[in-house]
C-alpha cells in the first residue's frame, strides 16, 4: 500500500535505502495506480536507491486479468524489477467501497502471466492465507513461490471498515478473526521443502526462525517495518533488522543449527492447542478436497 501518494513515496524511498544497506529484498506497493497514472513512475522507481538487492513489483490478480499485460511487462523492465508479486485480496475487495468483486478467471490469468512474465512470479494473499490445495495449484501453474500471507497480522477487512458507514463497519467487524494462521498453513505441509514464503503476523527474529524451521524459504515483514520507516526512516528500519538478525542467530545457536539448512532440519515442539488446531484444519482441508 505504499504507492501513489506523498507518504507512500517517502516510505518507499526509506525502505529501499534500508534494503540496500541490509542486502535484503524489498517489495513495492501495488502498481495498479502506476499503470493508470504513468506520471507517478518516480514514486515506484526505487532501483536507483537499491541497485544491488532484489526489487519486487506488485499488482492485484484482478488487474492482471483485466489490464493489457504488455504494458505491465514493460513497466517491470523500466522498474528493473527482479520479480512480479501478484496479490489476491478478495476479503479486502468485498469491503472496499470501490472494490472489485468479480473473481472469475483469476487462476487462468495467473497461469498466463507465469508463462509470459519476463521475471519470476510470486503469488500471495494479503493476510488471510492460501489453502494448501490452492498453493499446489499455483505452483503447478508456474508460480516461482507462493507467499502464504496468513492471518495473524494486519486484517485488511478491518482496515477498509474505517471507510464504511456504521452498518457496514459492523458487518466487517464480524471478520476480526477471519483467515488461516500462517503457522497452521506452514505446519500443514509437514516440513516439505517446497517453494513457500511466510508472512502475516511475523514480528520477530524468533518468529522468523520458527517459520524457517517449519518450511519457509523466506520470511517477510510488513507492519513492523513500515512503523519503523514512519518513526525514523531508513536508520530505524536498519536497526530493526539488526535486532531481528541477532535474535535469529541466537535462536540458531540455542537450537544447535549451524546454518539455515540446519535450522530447516531442526525439530519443532508444538503446544497441544496448536496441534489440535492444525489437526482440525487438516481434516477440513481433506474434506474440502473430497
Amino acid at each position: 500500500m505504499t504507492g501513489g501518494s506523498a507518504g507512500g513515496f517517502r516510505a518507499n524511498k526509506e525502505l529501499a535505502r534500508a534494503a540496500e544497506v541490509l542486502g535484503i529484498p524489498v517489495g513495492l506497493g501495488s502498481m495498479r495506480v502506476l499503470v493508470e497514472n504513468p506520471e507517478l513512475f518516480p514514486h515506484f522507481n526505487m532501483k536507483p536507491l537499491a541497485p544491488s538487492v532484489p526489487l519486487m513489483a506488485n499488482i492485484g490478480a484482478v488487474q492482471i486479468r483485466d489490464l493489457e499485460r504488455p504494458p505491465v511487462y514493460e513497466l517491470l523492465k523500466r522498474l528493473e524489477a527482479q520479480a512480479l508479486v501478484i496479490h489476491m485480496n478478495p476479503g479486502q475487495e468485498l469491503f472496499q467501497p470501490e472494490g472489485d468483486r468479480d473473481f472469475r478467471g483469476l487462476k487462468e490469468a495467473i497461469r498466463r502471466v507465469c508463462e509470459e512474465s519476463p521475471v519470476p512470479v510470486i503469488v500471495k494473499e494479503t493476510g488471510f492465507g492460501i489453502a494448501p490445495h490452492l498453493v499446489r495449484e499455483l505452483l503447478n501453474a508456474g508460480a516461482a513461490y507462493v507467499d502464504l500471507a496468513g492471518a495473524g497480522g494486519t486484517n485488511w477487512i478491518l482496515v477498509e471498515s474505517y471507510r464504511l458507514p456504521e452498518a457496514d463497519m459492523a458487518a466487517a467487524a464480524q471478520f476480526a478473526g477471519w483467515g488461516i494462521p500462517t503457522a497452521v498453513l506452514l505446519a500443514s505441509f509437514g516440513g516439505m521443502q517446497i517453494r513457500l514464503l511466510a508472512s502475516g503476523g511475523v514480528r520477530s527474529g524468533v518468529d522468523a526462525a520458527k517459520a524457517i524451521a517449519m518450511g519457509a524459504q523466506l520470511v517477510g515483514f510488513a507492519l513492523p517495518v513500515i512503523r519503523e520507516a514512519a518513526a525514523g526512516g531508513a536508520e530505524s528500519v536498519i536497526s530493526f533488522f539488526r535486532r531481528l538478525e541477532k535474535a535469529l542467530r541466537s535462536t540458531m545457536l540455542l537450537t544447535g543449527s549451524q546454518d539455515i539448512p540446519g535450522l530447516r532440519r531442526a525439530s519443532t515442539w508444538r503446544e497441544p492447542a496448536f496441534t489440535a488446531e492444525l489437526n482440525a484444519f487438516l481434516r477440513a482441508e481433506a474434506f474440502a478436497r473430497g
